[in-house]
């Protein structure tokens, strides 16, 4: 995993967007250098051009999902994903080189070079979503522990990430009994080291419940580590991982004294500049379908068009969050708070297709200009919600140190949340978010949350 920005990829993963990249770029380069007599006079219009570009069908295909490490779609689900970026990318090709100031005589060329880039990279993009990883690309992990912690951190390495292979469990002197699979554990007949060299151990995770009375062999750890081994504790696994900060991992020391949780006024300045220009451009790109929407719900049930729902924002303070009506206008005629759940009997036929594209939060891109909300961060939940939740799961009111968003981490990665177990696993992200969030974070959450409306995932 490299870490940048505050943020983990899995190096894997940047090498698959550094070579579509690279072969988009040098398609249209070759192809438009070879047709022009003087290629330094237009070099680095046709870098800048080519680059743009690439990067455009780089989002495309974040957006479907192309870079993900873990996937559940069969290969014809990921063919189809294919064919819809082919579809995609060609437009946005034609756009970009007609709005720069290129002049070509024979612009076949670059179509053909163009459709055999992409052809080519998406063609990669299916053989390599569904082959199985290289030795080279995969990393061998060990796990020290053999409790119920150590188990945990077995379970996700083998869900999470595929590029991973799980060498065993070694066991710490105080756990009398493992609550691991006996063929995992390690022989403790031979040191720590002595196992990690053999076994060519890339990372060890210390997945310990209790860590007093020499339950850790520090000098054997400090030896692996000169010899090149990543050590990390349980907590920092799950957030590289998982992209989550587990409650059940983390101590309140781990957080006050580890990085992020960065606030600063310049960062606050950016992300609101950012909040205004996007939110402004999406109103008018979504103007069109927030008229059609109102439209719609006007012909099924009448009004009101939109409804306005008290939320807390940032450190407590509240404010009314806008979005279309989606359920029936008397959905809590009893008073009572409720969270909306699977097949809800109180969501309307125009609802029902508005939440699955997520159309109904548009209207929150006004909350975003005035400044209560920010494009990304955590859900806004009603205070009802906010006492219990606060009273029910530690560091619950960490969320509101920054502005709940739109969309969010915890938003694209787990699906709606109805019960206060879902509230929990949220938590997890979005306290990871807080912890990390910047502006490339923002912008890597965009792009999830493209593919997750594309795809219909997690609405309710």
């Amino acid at each position: 995993m490299i870490k940048i920005f505050n943020h983990y990829f899995h190096k894997r993963t940047l090498l698959q967007i550094f070579f579509d990249l690279g072969l988009v770029v040098t398609a249209m380069v070759v192809s438009v250098l070879s047709q022009v007599s003087n290629p330094a006079s237009v070099s680095s219009t046709v870098v800048t051009t080519s680059l743009l570009l690439a990067m455009g069908i780089v989002v495309i295909n974040a957006g479907l999902g192309f870079y993900q490490r873990v996937h559940s779609c069969t290969l014809g689900q990921t063919r189809a994903r294919a064919v819809l970026a082919l579809c995609l990318s060609l437009p946005l090709g034609y756009g970009v080189f007609r709005l720069s100031p290129l002049r070509l005589e024979n612009e076949g060329v670059i179509v053909f070079a163009l459709v055999g880039a992409v052809v080519v990279m998406l063609m990669h993009r299916v053989y390599v979503t569904h082959a199985k990883p290289r030795a080279m690309m995969r990393q061998r992990v060990l796990v020290y522990g053999s409790g119920a912690r150590a188990r945990l951190v077995g379970k996700t390495l083998k869900n999470a990430d595929p590029n991973v292979d799980l060498v065993g469990y070694y066991a710490s002197p105080n756990e009398d009994i493992a609550e691991v699979s006996a063929w995992g554990l390690l022989s403790r007949e031979k040191s720590l080291t002595d196992i990690v060299l053999e076994e060519q151990v890339d990372e060890i995770v210390v997945a310990l419940s209790e860590r007093r009375g020499g339950s850790m062999p520090l000098r054997e750890l400090l030896d692996c580590k000169l010899h090149g081994v990543r050590v990390v504790d349980i907590a920092t696994h799950f957030e590289k991982t998982l992209g989550q900060i587990r409650r059940d991992s983390v101590s309140a020391g781990w957080l006050i004294f580890g990085d992020g949780f960065e606030q600063g006024l310049v960062r606050t300045l950016i992300k609101r500049l950012f909040d205004i220009v996007c939110a402004t451009l999406l109103l008018v790109l979504a103007l069109p379908v927030m008229l059609m929407t109102g439209i719609l719900i006007l012909l099924e049930s009448g009004g009101p068009i939109l409804y306005l729902q008290e939320r807390v924002g940032l450190n407590g303070r509240l404010f009314n969050v806008v979005k279309f009506r989606s359920m029936r206008t008397d959905a809590e005629k009893d008073g009572e708070p409720r969270w909306a759940s699977a097949a809800d009997s109180r969501v309307t036929r125009v609802g029902r297709v508005i939440r699955k594209l997520r159309i109904d939060e548009l209207p929150q891109l006004f909350s975003v200009l005035g400044g209560d909300m920010s494009l990304v961060g955590p859900r806004p939940e009603r205070p009802y919600f906010v006492d219990k939740l606060t009273q029910e799961l530690p560091y619950y009111a960490v969320r509101q140190s920054v502005k709940p968003g739109v969309t969010g981490w915890a938003q694209v990665r787990y699906h709606y949340g109805a019960s206060v177990e879902d509230a929990a696993e949220k938590l997890q992200y979005d306290l990871y978010y807080v912890k990390n969030h910047t502006l490339f974070l923002d912008l890597v959450v965009l792009f999830e949350t493209v593919g997750v409306v594309v795809m219909g995932k997690g609405a309710q």
